[in-house]
């Protein structure tokens, strides 16, 4: 199943499978348009999975932002809690989409 982050009028049994799903992959973080909603939905599902006693759940998030953009888009409490709570890999390299075959 692939979820778009901001789909408006998520039912409650969605929006319950994506806190608990075992792995949940956020892709490209900082590319989507950013307000007061959408951030406070972000640090809900970050906080809510980080939090779950229930069963284990994992979290890939990916971005081109630096830490430092990071803080200058994002409320300080997501960025804590990513940073905080997550291993931070840098991956460096051409960008796969602009090589010429």
């Amino acid at each position: 199943m692939i979820i778009t982050f901001g789909r408006s009028n998520v039912s409650k049994d969605f929006y319950d499978y994506l806190l608990n799903v075992d792995l949940l992959i956020i892709d490209d973080l900082g590319t989507e348009g950013i307000n007061n909603i959408k951030s406070s939905e972000l640090f809900n599902i970050l906080n809510s999975r980080l939090l779950n006693t229930k069963k284990a759940t994992k979290t890939i998030i990916s971005t081109n932002l630096s830490l430092q953009s990071l803080f200058e888009n994002y409320d300080e409490r997501i960025v804590s809690r990513i940073v905080g709570n997550y291993n931070i890999c840098y991956f460096f390299g051409e960008d796969i989409r602009f090589i010429n075959n």
